[in-house]
């Protein structure tokens, strides 16, 4: 048995100090803990700011709904937002939810992001925006993406969930447009138990985000607010609500947390490219499977794995030979989202067709990356499928 899971803890005694630090404290609902690692996280990704947020989906939520109510941006219901077919449904369904066009571009079968040449050429007068994907930990091509974004005027968001730490030219994704998200989810990079973050470095933007995030109260606003000028009463703006926001706050214990995982960071994405670069020249030389091509410097999220026309097995021998050695796999996150049921409740259209983000779904999957050495893990799993090329079952 190889026994390689798709993800393991990062903690040690360090996180459970902190949780022990704010169960001491007594103060357990948002507080001093989130806010310092807010202001942790923003100072390490080189933004202005960071709003904290209960899950990387509901990083999305609020991203999506701060463009909605900003004066600078003012997307609107019925405005279309191009996005990759290929991506976790929490990309799509708050651009649904806010009644929103999605046109669905399909992926570059090297690369597994998004298609920029497509994406030029599905652009209409009714783009306004795009929300780009950094998948499995791979940077999309930024210098293409901000030419096409510059040259139609277009709002750029980042969903940059699974590949925190990665970088494209020295910058790191998820800083590129207006705002980008981040998951801390216990599969990710770092993680709180649940978590997630937005950055940007709009002010305006920063505040919608605070308010959303809490009910759409004043309460967490500044004086200097740009959305909102409160008022000298203490009493009154305790419960003032001026947007129809949630409550997707986090807890101190995430926060706590938060701030000893981002003090392991640089070594996690280290160990994780060390684990990718053998990856990436073990199972290049196999010429019945394809990988996912890199760009920039990759914070290896997991290892795609797709198998080819010439392949002498199918996807499910090699799920069943990966469970058979304890060897966790899944899809490519959703595959082709388009094929899912839920698509029936969207207002979308899909450019020209979607061949590789199909090819991916019938044909991918992906396994586990981790923070730790796992060569002699994937030099073994090499060997399994070169064995099952070679001698089947």
């Amino acid at each position: 048995m190889i026994k390689l899971p798709l993800a393991t803890t990062t903690w040690d005694n360090e996180e459970y100090k902190a949780i022990k630090r704010v169960i001491n404290s007594n103060r357990f609902s948002m507080g001093k803990e989130v806010k310092e690692f807010e202001e942790e996280f923003a100072n390490y990704f080189g933004t202005k700011y960071a709003v904290m947020v209960n899950s990387g989906s509901s990083a999305n939520l609020l991203a999506v709904a701060a463009l909605l109510f900003s004066s600078k941006y003012n997307l609107k219901k019925g405005d279309e937002v191009i996005v990759p077919a290929v991506s976790w449904a929490t990309t799509f369904f708050p651009l649904q939810q806010y009644g929103l066009k999605i046109r669905f571009v399909d992926i570059d079968l090297d690369t597994l992001n998004i298609d920029l040449d497509k994406v030029e050429k599905a652009v209409t007068k009714n783009t306004k925006a795009i929300f780009a994907v950094n998948l499995l930990g791979n940077s999309i091509e930024y210098d293409r993406l901000e030419e096409i974004v510059n040259k139609y005027n277009l709002i750029l968001i980042e969903d940059n969930c699974e590949s925190m730490g990665a970088k494209f030219k020295g910058k790191f994704t998820g800083t590129f447009g207006i705002m980008g998200t981040f998951s801390t989810f216990f599969s990710h990079h770092i993680s709180t138990m649940e978590g997630g973050m937005i950055v940007t470095d709009d002010k305006e933007l920063r505040d919608i985000l605070v308010c959303l995030r809490a009910h759409g109260w004043t309460r967490q606003l500044s004086k200097t607010s740009e959305i909102y000028s409160k008022k000298d009463e203490e009493f009154y703006e305790a419960f003032n609500f001026i947007l129809p926001g949630y409550n997707v706050r986090p807890l101190e214990f995430e926060g706590a947390v938060g701030k000893e995982q981002l003090k392991k960071i640089n070594i996690i994405i280290k160990k994780r490219r060390e684990n990718g670069k053998v990856f990436e020249k073990l199972f290049s030389k196999i010429d019945y499977i394809r990988i996912q091509k890199s760009i920039g410097e990759s914070s290896y999220f997991g290892f795609a794995i797709i198998i080819k026309d010439n392949a002498l097995f199918s996807r499910g021998d090699l799920i069943n030979l990966f469970n058979r050695n304890g060897i966790e796999c899944r899809p490519i996150v959703a595959g082709n989202f388009t094929k899912n049921k839920v698509i029936e409740y969207f207002d979308y259209s899909v450019y020209n067709s979607l061949d590789n983000s199909d090819y991916i779904h019938e044909r991918g999957l992906f396994i586990g990356n981790h923070h730790y050495n796992i060569i002699d893990k994937l030099q073994r799993i090499c060997g399994l499928i070169q064995d099952l090329q070679n001698n089947g079952l």
